[in-house]
């Protein structure tokens, strides 16, 4: 058992030491905590283990003094007791059955005691509770230090619009040429043809988005982890969460920003929205082709899908089996046969079944071609007044800002048909 516990002790102190010198090298102030932490519970354990050495040491010297102290008693006062005998002699008395206080009973009470302390070493080791002496120790419950973050939640769309920043404006509005008409030959003392420029307003009006979430004092103060830096951080990623839908979903109406799949994206003609049925090897061909005007294809779109719409590209197999499309992903975004693409889960996928007619499912175009005008940036705030007698701090979130389609028929829009 002894073996057993110099070994461990070994063990613990060699991983002790590897992270000093883990903490010396690192500058990460989540990385020194956990690592600090992983230090408060290997020096629990090697006071621990260092007191069952002390214990079995004790019991080894204890035991050697018996032994000794029986070796001279037999010298002294029964030389002649064969080593068979179990009995210890008393003077005027005879022979007696050993008792408790005998050299015998103390080598019993020897070995029993490092039985006992064999025992609680392998509890140790196992991570169980254990009685030290007269008090219980208990083995304290770790908590990391770190937070784990989910899923990606908002798609990177919001990032790639143009972005405009109208500190305290109200409304904002983006004149686009819709068309050049041809000119045309004209006689000789006719009027010239008229070639008048037709332009398109975009108006883009305030709308306000908001996140709000509580945690108590306890939360914000007592744990290890910093569960307050990713609450604040959620109130942020809510608002830019409900600004990437509504780029897509938004109706266009009082305090709305008005979406891509919107009926009032005026600057969109709905005659010329795309329907497909399902996604097969002629799909992508045919969205590019329809995009744009006659003299050219435009080279910077960007494909808006979801991802089940993307996986259904994904499937897609040639004769030999094959797949039809190379296609790069990149987290968020990425590229099918070189097409740019973003996922965005406000897309109502055309290869589910359950998709209704009608539903619109991608955009197709140049990401400038919406513009999202900030008339407030981002503001989050702490507050401790609104429940101070519960203990409950508010964090609160809100952002002013509108968007539109500012590009004369910017997008193809594709719907399932």
């Amino acid at each position: 058992m002894k073996d057993k516990l110099l070994k461990l002790l070994k063990a613990k102190e060699e991983a002790r030491a590897l992270l000093v010198a883990k903490s010396e090298k690192s500058e990460d102030i989540s990385e020194l905590r956990s690592i600090q932490t992983q230090m408060d519970l290997l020096n629990f354990e090697l006071v621990e283990v260092r007191s069952l050495l002390a214990d079995i040491e004790t019991q080894e010297r204890a035991a050697t003094d018996a032994d000794a102290g029986q070796a001279r008693t037999a010298a002294v006062t029964a030389p002649v007791i064969p080593a068979a005998e179990a009995r210890a002699f008393v003077p005027g008395k005879g022979f007696n059955p050993v008792t408790e206080g005998t050299p015998g009973a103390l080598e019993d009470r020897a070995k029993a005691s490092k039985a006992e302390l064999e025992k609680r070493g392998i509890e140790l080791k196992e991570g169980r509770s254990v009685t030290v002496g007269t008090s219980s120790i208990v083995l304290p419950q770790q908590t990391a230090t770190t937070i784990n973050p989910t899923f990606q939640l908002v798609s990177g769309l919001i990032d790639r619009v143009d972005r405009m920043v109208l500190n305290g404006g109200e409304s904002f509005s983006q004149p686009y040429e819709k068309d050049t008409p041809a000119g045309d030959y004209t006689a000789e003392g006719i009027a010239a043809v008229d070639a008048d420029v037709v332009f398109g307003y975009a108006d883009i009006a305030k709308t306000k988005v908001t996140s709000y979430s509580e945690i108590t004092n306890e939360v914000r103060k007592l744990p290890a982890a910093d569960y307050e830096s990713v609450v604040m951080a959620g109130i942020s990623k809510s608002a830019r969460r409900k600004l990437t839908k509504e780029i897509l979903l938004g109706t266009g109406g009082a305090g709305h920003l008005t979406g891509i799949f919107s009926a009032n994206a005026t600057a969109i003609d709905p005659a010329l929205d795309l329907g497909i049925s399902a996604i097969d090897n002629t799909t992508l061909d045919s969205i590019m082709f329809s995009f744009g005007y006659d003299e050219a294809i435009e080279d910077q779109a960007v494909l808006i899908l979801s991802k089940k719409d993307l996986a259904a590209f994904a499937r897609l197999r040639t004769a030999s089996g094959e797949k039809f499309h190379t296609i790069v992903s990149n987290g968020n975004t990425g590229s099918i046969d070189g097409v740019a693409f973003i996922i965005n889960s406000a897309c109502a996928p055309v290869s589910v079944a359950g998709t209704a007619s009608g539903s619109y499912s991608m955009a197709y175009g140049p990401m400038t071609n919406y513009k999202l005008v900030v008339f407030s940036d981002l503001d989050v705030q702490r507050s401790t007044d609104y429940k101070f007698k519960e203990g409950m701090i508010a964090h609160r979130g809100e952002i002013y800002a509108g968007g539109n389609v500012v590009a004369y028929n910017g997008f193809l829009r594709v719907k399932k048909s």
